[in-house]
């Protein structure tokens, strides 16, 4: 929604915000054994729904293809925090 042109956000004070992430990131450490209960999790509920295993595995390849060579294709771009 917008009022008069100007763009709504849930968010009013984004510098609090980030400040508030920042430190709840800090002070929880990862918990291994959970982030691995999530992803089994997740996997069993998309075999269930029947989304994986795929049908065609490569299906989309040449789409995800064809993004990766253009975003590689921009002159300029630092690669120093690419895999």
């Amino acid at each position: 929604m917008s009022v008069e042109g100007k763009a709504e956000t849930m968010i009013t004070n984004q510098g609090e915000y980030a400040k508030f992430e920042s430190g709840l990131i800090k002070g929880h450490a990862a918990d291994v054994e959970q982030n691995f209960r999530i992803v089994d999790a997740l996997y069993y509920e998309a075999v269930e729904l029947g989304i994986y295993p795929l049908k065609n595995p490569l299906e989309g390849l040449n789409a995800a293809l064809t993004i990766a060579k253009v975003v590689n294709s921009v002159p300029g771009t630092p690669r120093q925090n690419r895999p």
